[in-house]
């Protein structure tokens, strides 16, 4: 027992030292007079982060058999990285993350777009579990509650195949998509 507290011990100076060893500065100390002058040394690590908020659902209602849709929602997104960078992953609730939303016995197949700025109509078309890159924000703090207000689009889609590929039921179709957005 004697000889593993000792290898314990012996660890924890070593690691100990070594975080001592990275700091930027050494205090420096005042000496007696009648002015005394000492320094410290400061250092910060601010990690890169992102935030997404501004979400809402996307109701739309009934849609003919054939006909396409599509809506668009602001969102903001807020990066601290040089470039203001961040990548978007979306993935559906359906089979393997797919864009699927299901009325419990069918489903029914929809498409994902992001724009990089608000008021977008179109955008990249994002493909389940796989990242969308090289995004860049504008926002100026983590919830747009300043100007800009919104940063980035959000778009649902369904075509017309994938309307007529539907099961017509008097039960809606519903699904969740998962947005997650890491710093770039």
């Amino acid at each position: 027992m004697r000889k593993f507290v000792w290898k314990h011990a012996s660890a924890v100076a070593i690691i100990a030292a070594l975080a001592c060893s990275s700091a930027a500065q050494a205090a420096t100390q005042g000496s007696l007079g009648s002015t005394s002058t000492g320094t410290v040394g400061i250092s910060a690590t601010i990690p890169a982060r992102v935030q997404l908020t501004g979400l809402a659902d996307f109701a739309f209602g009934t849609i003919e058999p054939g006909a396409s849709a599509s809506t668009s929602k602001n969102v903001c997104v807020w990066s601290n990285t040089s470039t203001k960078g961040y990548n978007i992953t979306a993935t559906g609730d359906g089979a393997s993350n797919a864009f699927t939303l299901s009325n419990g016995s069918t489903t029914l197949a929809y498409g994902v777009e992001w724009a990089g700025s608000a008021s977008q109509a179109s955008g990249t078309a994002l493909t389940t579990n796989t990242a969308g890159t090289g995004f860049t924000s504008t926002a100026v703090n983590p919830t747009c509650s300043s100007a800009p207000s919104t940063t980035a689009s959000l778009i649902v889609k369904f075509t017309t195949a994938q309307t007529l590929a539907a099961v017509g039921s008097a039960t809606a179709y519903t699904g969740t998509l998962t947005l997650v957005v890491a710093p770039e």
